[in-house]
């Protein structure tokens, strides 16, 4: 059973050294104390339990969890697209609840619009910030070229593979004048092999350049493979079980995935993952 309300889990920090809080820089989202409920037909759905994470300055940070325990939900706060029942959001020292436009954001799916080429599909979201300045297109495609996609700057989105979609997805995030990026699972929809060969390209791309990131995924080797610390969501309502930080140094390669540390971490979470997982089921 869900923890209840009022007595919600605390985090215990895991493996590794927990440094979250000598940066002497502002924190690049901080969620502090965020609690949500749904109203449907008079019936109230907790969905998040007081719930309080930090994304340093230049940190990829993941989110694991069940299905319906209100990652999100969780998102859609950051984003301002919903308001919490309790709790706060900041971003790089400002409160910012219930403020839109602060966050750059890549979903599940691509999301490209279809009518738009690639080159103007990765334009967009500094055209609706107003924020194209002079040479954009030519960054852009020079953009497209590193990521792979040189040649297709005037294809259409159905015209390429679901693999390229999803690099183009994220390069319109990463070109996005907002520092923060929040990745809603963006590799789910992908084939076994396409989301491998993502991850690595991930990887390397987050390496060069370092974004604030909030990433969330149900794939743990994914999630310890790329980030610096991981909480681990209880099933719904959502509240953090854990927080573990990565100990392997960066920059990271794939060999890691079979050192004896690497899977041990990864048995530790599956077991929590699957704990919650029967929880749910009672």
């Amino acid at each position: 059973m869900s923890q209840p309300s009022d007595s919600p889990v605390q985090e215990q920090p895991v493996y590794g050294t927990d440094t979250r809080r000598t940066s002497p820089l502002p924190a690049a989202l901080e969620v502090s104390g965020v609690s949500k409920a749904f109203t449907h037909r008079r019936k109230v759905t907790p969905v998040l339990n007081n719930v309080s994470l930090r994304v340093e300055p230049q940190e990829f940070v993941s989110i694991v969890g069940p299905s319906g325990c209100g990652k999100s939900t969780l998102f859609h706060i950051i984003g301002g697209l919903e308001t919490p029942d309790a709790g706060t959001v900041s971003m790089n020292g400002r409160l910012l609840t219930g403020q839109r436009g602060e966050i750059s954001y890549m979903p599940q799916q691509p999301a490209l619009f279809p009518w738009r080429t690639i080159l103007d599909n990765v334009l967009l979201a500094g055209e609706l910030k107003g924020a194209l300045g002079e040479g954009a297109r030519e960054e852009a495609r020079q953009w497209l070229d590193k990521v792979g996609l040189a040649g297709f700057e005037r294809a259409y989105p159905h015209m390429l593979s679901g693999g390229m979609q999803q690099r183009a997805a994220f390069l319109r995030a990463l070109l996005a004048p907002q520092e923060l990026m929040l990745l809603d699972e963006p590799f789910s929809a992908l084939d076994a092999l396409t989301r491998s060969a993502m991850q690595r390209w991930l990887l390397e791309l987050w390496e060069a350049n370092r974004r604030s990131v909030l990433f969330i995924t149900h794939n743990i080797e994914e999630a310890l493979l790329l980030s610096s610390r991981i909480y681990v969501f209880s099933g719904r309502p959502g509240s953090i079980l854990h927080t573990v930080d990565i100990p392997f140094p960066r920059p990271r390669r794939e060999e890691i995935t079979d050192s004896p540390e690497f899977l041990k971490l990864k048995r530790q979470l599956s077991d929590w993952m699957r704990e919650e997982q029967e929880k749910g089921r009672k």
